[in-house]
């Protein structure tokens, strides 16, 4: 079993990332009808610390917790495998969404919630614990990741544009020291990468 753990920053009351970006996502998938699926009571939000301030590189991911079409165990290497489950607040979690800090905060605005976008629509419509899956060879981002990103955009203007309340997203319009510095601190629930864990040996 995986086990989060929050890391409060020194300071008058630091930002708590986690639950501004939870808040955040919870508005977007009951606006937008292509994420009416996602609940996000069973998406675990977290973030993971960068070593360097470089904005080029992963800014976040999404970790399916169950394998294809929502299965609890796979077959590989000849052998089956399952994965560490991970509970928050006695409910078991179906997906993993990490943000890379302070990299992502550190790029503009629109990218910030183009990135989300871009995580939430990975997750399966069914949401078993599975990712969307696209027909072909680029079953992750379908044929081109160019018209993947541009579908992400125009998501995000969609969002802005059924006007959520802007207390969920305007901290977004900040960078991380300007974060920092303005609420003493960030914090946030930290969840390690899940192991897979064999069931059998090989033959």
């Amino acid at each position: 079993m995986l086990h989060a753990r929050s890391r409060a920053a020194a300071g008058r009351g630091p930002f708590d990332f986690t639950s501004a970006m939870w808040m955040l996502c919870d508005d977007i998938t009951s606006r937008l009808d292509e994420l009416l699926h996602v609940d996000m009571t069973r998406v675990a939000v977290s973030y993971a610390q960068t070593r360097s301030r470089a904005l080029h590189g992963l800014q976040a991911k999404l970790t399916p917790m169950r394998f294809e079409h929502g299965a609890l165990t796979t077959y590989r290497r000849g052998r089956m495998w399952t994965c560490q489950r991970l509970m928050l607040d006695g409910r078991e979690m179906l997906y993993i969404l990490t943000f890379y800090l302070p990299r992502f905060l550190d790029q503009p605005f629109h990218e910030k919630l183009v990135t989300i976008l871009h995580e939430l629509f990975h997750i399966s419509p069914d949401f078993n614990g599975d990712i969307r899956r696209f027909q072909g060879r680029y079953h992750v981002h379908s044929h081109s990741q160019k018209d993947y990103d541009c579908e992400m955009g125009r998501l995000a203007r969609k969002y802005l544009a059924l006007g959520p309340p802007p207390e969920l997203h305007e901290w977004l319009q900040d960078d991380f020291r300007t974060l920092h510095s303005r609420c003493g601190g960030v914090r946030g629930l930290q969840v390690p990468v899940p192991k897979l864990i064999p069931l059998q040996k090989s033959a």
